[in-house]
C-alpha cells in the first residue's frame, strides 16, 4: 500500500529516533473541543516519531502534544496524564471539553495531554466517507468494500496504530519533556492504554486511575449489545419504581418491545431537520437506526433521564426525538472518532480474539441491537491488517502502583464486574461506583475532588468518599419541560 506523504528532513528523523529533550519545545497556544467552544491557555508542540519504532528507516509520524501548567507557581513534578476512549477520540480535544473536571487535580500538577498516534492532530487516520457510518443498511460486502477503500486513503500504515506503539509514544514524550514520572487517568479505551503504559514502565507510573474500566483480559465486542440490553432494562424497571415515571409511562417494557417488532416488520420513513445543519431530509428509520440513537443515550445520565420519555412518544408514533439524536450521534461519532485509528486497534487487539466461548448468541439475537454492531465489526476486520500487539497486552496488570477503578451501575459498557476483572492482580486497588451513573464518573459530583485527593495520596486511605451517596442523578424527564417538579 502506498502511503503519500511529505518528505521530511534528516534532521528531523534524527530528532525523532533520539529521544532527545531537544525533539520536544513548546510554545503557547490555545486548545478547545471544538470551533464552537471558548479556548483554553496552554503551551504546545510536535514530536516527530518514527512510523513504526523498531524501524528507523520507516515513515515519520508527528505527534500534537499540549501541557495545561499547573496553578501552583511551584507544582509537583508529576504531571496528569489523562487519556481519552474510542478508540479514536483525541486527547486534547477531550481534555478541553472536560477540564472543568481536573481542576482539582491541576491545582498541584500540569496536565500533559498527547493525541495518541492516529487521532486528533497526531498523524490522525481518519477514513475518506466517514458520512457512511449513518448507512446501517450496508450489506457484508459493503463494509468490506468500504473497509478496503478506507484503507487505501490511509496516510500511514495501520499495524503501528495500536496500543502496544502508543505506550512507547507516551514514554518518549515523558522522557523529552523531564517528567520523572507519571499520574495516568484513562477513559473508556483509554484505560487499557493506562494499564499497558503501567505495565511496561512501571518505574515511572506513580498512580493510575481506570474510569469505565476495560480488562485487559476482555476482548471489546461480544458483549456491547447485552451489555446495552441490560443497561435498557435497568432504565425500564428503575422507570416502573419510580411513581411519576411508571404513572407518565406504563408498561414502557412492553411498549419497547412492540415499537421494536413494529419498526423490524417495516420502517418507516421521517421527515426531519438535522439538528446540526437545520436541512430538511427523509430518513429511514428502523430498528438499527434506533439501536443506535438509545445505546449513546445511555451513556450519561443525563441523557438517560430521557430515554421513557422518547420510547414512549415513538411507541405513539412520533418518531422525530429518536431521529433527532440518531442523527446527532452518527455526526458526533464522525467527527469524533478517527476511524482508521479505531478499525487498527479493534483488528489487532479485539477482533482476533472473539472466540464462541464470549458470544451468546441467544441474548445476542434478542437484544435491541442485535447481531448488527458485532457482524459489521467482523466484517471491517475480514478486510484489515492486523497490527502490533504485545504478547502480554491481554494479561491482567500486576503492579505496585495505587490503583483508582470507577464504575457506574448503570453503565452500558463498562459495567461494574470489568473493574472486578481488571482489579485481580493489582497490590493496591481501590473501587468506587456510581449509583445510577453511567460511562465514566470524572464529571459526576464529587470524583472530581475524590480522584484529586486520591492522586495527592497517592492513595484513598483515609479519603472521604461518602459524598458519592449524595451525588445527583437526574430525574426521568415526564414531558418535554423536564421531570417533575
Amino acid at each position: 500500500m502506498l502511503r503519500p506523504g511529505k518528505p521530511l528532513s534528516l534532521f528531523l528523523v534524527l530528532l525523532a529516533l533520539s529521544g532527545n529533550a531537544a525533539a520536544l519545545e513548546l510554545e503557547n497556544c490555545r486548545i478547545s473541543a471544538g470551533e464552537a467552544f471558548p479556548s483554553l491557555k496552554a503551551r504546545c508542540g510536535t514530536m516527530a516519531r518514527p512510523e513504526n519504532p523498531d524501524d528507523p528507516d520507516s515513515p515519520v509520524i508527528t505527534l500534537r502534544v499540549a501541557v495545561v501548567p499547573a496553578l501552583n507557581l511551584e507544582p509537583m513534578p508529576d504531571p496528569v496524564v489523562p487519556v481519552a476512549g474510542g478508540p479514536g477520540q483525541g486527547t486534547i480535544e477531550y481534555y478541553a471539553g472536560t477540564s472543568s473536571a481536573f481542576e482539582a487535580l491541576r491545582r498541584d500538577r500540569d496536565i500533559l495531554l498527547v493525541d495518541q498516534r492516529g487521532t486528533g492532530d497526531s498523524s490522525r487516520m481518519t477514513c475518506p466517507s466517514d458520512d457512511d457510518l449513518a448507512d446501517t443498511t450496508l450489506s457484508t460486502q459493503e463494509i468490506v468494500a468500504y473497509s478496503t477503500e478506507c484503507l487505501d486513503g490511509l496516510p500511514h500504515d495501520p499495524r503501528y496504530f495500536t496500543t502496544s506503539v502508543a505506550v512507547r509514544d507516551l514514554e518518549a514524550v515523558r522522557e523529552a519533556l523531564g517528567y520523572p514520572t507519571l499520574n495516568l487517568y484513562g477513559i473508556s479505551y483509554g484505560s487499557r492504554v493506562a494499564q499497558h503504559y503501567a505495565r511496561r514502565y512501571p518505574e515511572t507510573t506513580r498512580t493510575v486511575v481506570l474510569d469505565g474500566v476495560v480488562p485487559p483480559q476482555l476482548p471489546l465486542g461480544p458483549e456491547i449489545a447485552t451489555e446495552s440490553q441490560a443497561a435498557i432494562d435497568r432504565i425500564f424497571a428503575r422507570c416502573a419504581e419510580d411513581p411519576d415515571c411508571n404513572e407518565r409511562f406504563p408498561d414502557l417494557a412492553s411498549r419497547f418491545a412492540d415499537l421494536r417488532s413494529r419498526l423490524d416488520r417495516q420502517p418507516v420513513r421521517v421527515k426531519s431537520a438535522d439538528p446540526v445543519t437545520g436541512a430538511f431530509d427523509t430518513v429511514t428509520f428502523g430498528t438499527n437506526e434506533m439501536a443506535a440513537a438509545l445505546r449513546l443515550l445511555a451513556y450519561n445520565a443525563r441523557t438517560i433521564a430521557l430515554v421513557p420519555l422518547l420510547v414512549h412518544e415513538a411507541a405513539n408514533g412520533n418518531y422525530r426525538p429518536l431521529v433527532a439524536h440518531f442523527q446527532m450521534n452518527t455526526s458526533a461519532l464522525a467527527e469524533t472518532l478517527a476511524l482508521g485509528m479505531h478499525n487498527a486497534v479493534m483488528c489487532s487487539e479485539d477482533v482476533p480474539y472473539y472466540s464462541d466461548a464470549l458470544v451468546d448468541d441467544a441474548a445476542l439475537a434478542a437484544s435491541y441491537m442485535g447481531p448488527l454492531q458485532l457482524e459489521a465489526l467482523e466484517a471491517i476486520c475480514s478486510a484489515w491488517p492486523a497490527g502490533t500487539v504485545d504478547p502480554d497486552l491481554h494479561t491482567p496488570l500486576a503492579t505496585d502502583a495505587p490503583v483508582l477503578l470507577l464504575s457506574g451501575d448503570a453503565d452500558p459498557i463498562t459495567p461494574p464486574r470489568y473493574a472486578d476483572m481488571a482489579a485481580i492482580n493489582l497490590k493496591k486497588a481501590w473501587l468506587l461506583t456510581g449509583y445510577h451513573q453511567g460511562h465514566g464518573q470524572i464529571m459526576v459530583g464529587c470524583m472530581p475532588r475524590v480522584i484529586a485527593d486520591f492522586v495527592s495520596r497517592a492513595s484513598l486511605t483515609d479519603v472521604d468518599t461518602s459524598c458519592m451517596e449524595a451525588n445527583f442523578v437526574m430525574p426521568f424527564f415526564l414531558d418535554y419541560g423536564g421531570p417533575a417538579p
